[in-house]
């Protein structure tokens, strides 16, 4: 269905529910692989703040910058031919309020030229969904295991098993809903949740160890193409394994100049 489209909207990604087609969506942070995944076929990139972890080589999420996501932004809008920009608003620069949210997502939107942005939390950032959205700018909200509140649960196992947190994400989802969200991710979750969750919206859900019932998928990059293979949770499938073919060229590369072999008589002027 979405290749009748020459640019991926957020109407799209609305009609892809309505039409039972599943979304597709990968992370990337960069111009180069934006430009693969795009001519590919994806139908969304995260340009996430997971970047503070694969780009930077953080342990969390939580010390990437406002600027720095813009800047990772910029280099994937330059790529972009097809399908949509989300940026994630980094933490701390929209949960104190939402003054301080809105003018996060505006300069994203002015500076990247991005598509939406994404915020973790459900009612506790409503006011600041809201917000944003008011001005004009669309939301893709996200429930479950929320990286940026890594340090209040102390742990990256599978959130909303007791039926306490259950409920509340089932009405948190509902009321990011109401505030206007286009899509929420919903991560590491029980899949009979996210099914009953996706069944219950009329906005698509994307899921990441979700279950296959939600409305999308999404993985990083560099989990899903194994270039980190240190990250071996249930739910990632890995398609390639450049980790070890990189390596490996990387020493037949070092190898050829150290023999003398590279470069040859007909690889130089």
């Amino acid at each position: 269905m979405t290749a009748e489209y020459k640019k991926v909207t957020t109407n799209t990604i609305q009609k892809m529910k309505v039409a039972g087609e599943k979304v597709s969506m990968i992370t990337a942070y960069d111009y180069s692989f934006a430009k693969l995944f795009d001519a590919a076929g994806i139908d969304i990139i995260l340009v996430g703040d997971s970047a503070s972890n694969v780009m930077a080589g953080h342990t969390t999420t939580l010390p990437i910058t406002l600027d720095q996501m813009i800047y990772h932004a910029q280099s994937v809008v330059r790529a972009r031919e097809r399908c949509l920009v989300v940026v994630d608003i980094p933490f701390g620069y929209y949960q104190s309020n939402s003054e301080i949210a809105l003018a996060s997502a505006i300069r994203i939107m002015k500076e990247s030229g991005a598509h939406t942005v994404k915020l973790e939390g459900g009612e506790e950032i409503i006011d600041s969904v809201k917000k944003i959205v008011s001005a004009g700018i669309p939301v893709m909200g996200h429930l479950g295991l929320t990286p940026q509140s890594i340090n209040k649960f102390g742990t990256y196992v599978v959130r909303a098993t007791e039926e306490g947190e259950a409920e509340k994400l089932k009405k948190d989802a509902l009321l990011l809903q109401e505030a206007g969200c286009f899509a929420i991710v919903l991560e590491k979750i029980p899949a009979v949740l996210a099914k009953e969750v996706s069944e219950s919206l009329f906005i698509p859900t994307i899921g990441i160890g979700a279950g296959g019932d939600c409305d999308g998928q999404v993985l990083v990059m560099h989990d899903m193409l194994g270039i980190n293979t240190e990250f071996k949770p249930r739910f990632l499938r890995r398609y390639l394994n450049l980790d070890e073919q990189i390596t490996d060229a990387i020493k037949q590369y070092v190898t050829d100049i150290k023999s003398k072999d590279f470069p040859n008589e007909n690889e130089q002027y």
